[in-house]
């Protein structure tokens, strides 16, 4: 029991104090330091509630996405702030949040790589950014760039409908000087995601992804990608074939980005066409659930105690309870498959965030020998929480 105020006390049992026969016996483990890297175009969402008098002001699509200029975003922002319409300000960003989320349920550190507004003030949306990030999520290797980071507008009107946009400023500035070699020789993972090789003509951004994904290879880190939309998948297929296949270790995709990357409308089928690139798929199929493939050790394979599932694939979940492994280090590599079924809770569309596939990533893909037994059962539980 703990009392106020400062006092000397003496510890009766005190947990430093163990038998010398038992501490001799006892295997002196020590304890592994690993983290998580991520490169995001930062930006902030900023939600407001707004009249289709001011929709139309700023020239937006009622319902609609659009992107905006810097000018037009700036004009927009300060009269959100000026009128007091904004309700909220969160940070955003496929690959950011999924950090967050991480450092939050795992108590562990990530590390993110961007950019960030150089000059900050108390209450903007660079401040908010800072704010509502965990501070287990290292923050220290950002980039500062002269200008806004990206804002995603989130306008709703009386009629409550939403209209949305979309201003990039300086989020895809990131330069490749600015990764740094040295946070990779202890890193468990490279999570990325399709936009960041997709910029304009100019940015640096995807200069410096195929830089971390440099270092991440030096120091043998695996690199997860996520496809983000379909649409820009379809306009160059065989460009995304060739980069997993050069560069990737886990795919997380759902149905439409499966089909569009290998041209399978089945997302069993177009896993299993996607192991011919990496080593670990995920693909969400909406109200069917999730879709896992990848390769084990035939001699390690474990059958599966549960139903076997019709399919594209007879059976395929059999030996669903294996380990999965990178198919280069396999001696004998056998395709395993699995699939989790949604849990609908009320909802009639299952929705699963990054963070849930990159949680089962963590569990169950072969960077395990790289994370101490304490931190595993940390994981564990945090994500038993979210998928239950």
């Amino acid at each position: 029991m703990k009392f106020p105020g400062q006092r000397k006390s003496k510890h009766y049992f005190p947990v430093d104090a163990r038998d010398p026969l038992v501490s001799q016996a006892q295997e002196s483990k020590t304890m592994s330091s690993t983290h998580i890297i991520g490169i995001d175009q930062t930006l902030v969402d900023i939600e407001a509630t707004v009249t289709s008098e001011l929709i139309e002001k700023y020239k937006l699509s009622k319902g609609h996405s659009l992107v905006i200029d810097d000018e037009t975003a700036e004009s927009l922002y300060n009269e959100l702030k000026d009128k007091e319409l904004i309700t909220n300000e969160y940070a955003g960003g496929t690959i950011g949040n999924t950090l967050h989320n991480y450092s939050v349920l795992a108590d562990d550190r990530s590390t993110l790589l961007g950019v960030m507004s150089q000059d900050i003030k108390i209450g903007s949306y660079g401040y908010r950014y800072l704010c509502n990030t965990s501070s287990r999520m290292d923050l220290n290797y950002l980039q500062g760039v002269d200008g806004a980071i990206g804002r995603c507008f989130a306008l709703i009107t009386e009629d409550g409908e939403r209209t949305f946009a979309i201003s990039e400023g300086q989020m895809n500035k990131l330069s490749p000087e600015n990764i740094p070699e040295e946070i990779f020789e202890d890193a468990s993972a490279l999570v990325l995601t399709a936009y960041l090789v997709r910029c304009k003509e100019g940015d640096p951004m995807p200069d410096a992804t195929m830089k971390a994904i440099e270092y991440a290879k030096k120091y043998d880190v695996p690199v997860v990608l996520t496809l983000g939309t379909k649409f820009v998948i379809q306009d160059d297929p065989k460009f995304w074939q060739d980069f997993l296949n050069d560069h990737v270790a886990v795919v997380a995709m759902n149905e439409d980005e499966a089909e569009a990357l290998t041209g399978e409308s089945d997302p069993l089928a177009a896993s299993d066409k996607a192991l011919e690139w990496v080593d670990l798929v995920l693909c969400t199929a909406g109200p069917v659930g999730l879709f896992m493939a990848g390769y084990t050790e035939n001699s390690a394979k474990r059958e599966t105690s549960l139903p076997l599932l019709p399919g594209s694939i007879a059976e395929f979940n059999r030996f669903e309870f294996s380990r999965p492994a990178s198919k280069s280090l396999c001696e004998d590599p056998l395709k395993v498959y699995s699939h989790i079924a949604p849990y609908m809770a009320g909802r009639k569309k299952l929705k699963i965030q990054t963070v849930q596939v990159m949680l089962r990533y963590l569990l169950y893909f072969m960077i395990w020998q790289r994370i101490n037994t304490i931190k595993r059962m940390c994981l564990i539980q945090a994500s038993m929480r979210i998928l239950s």
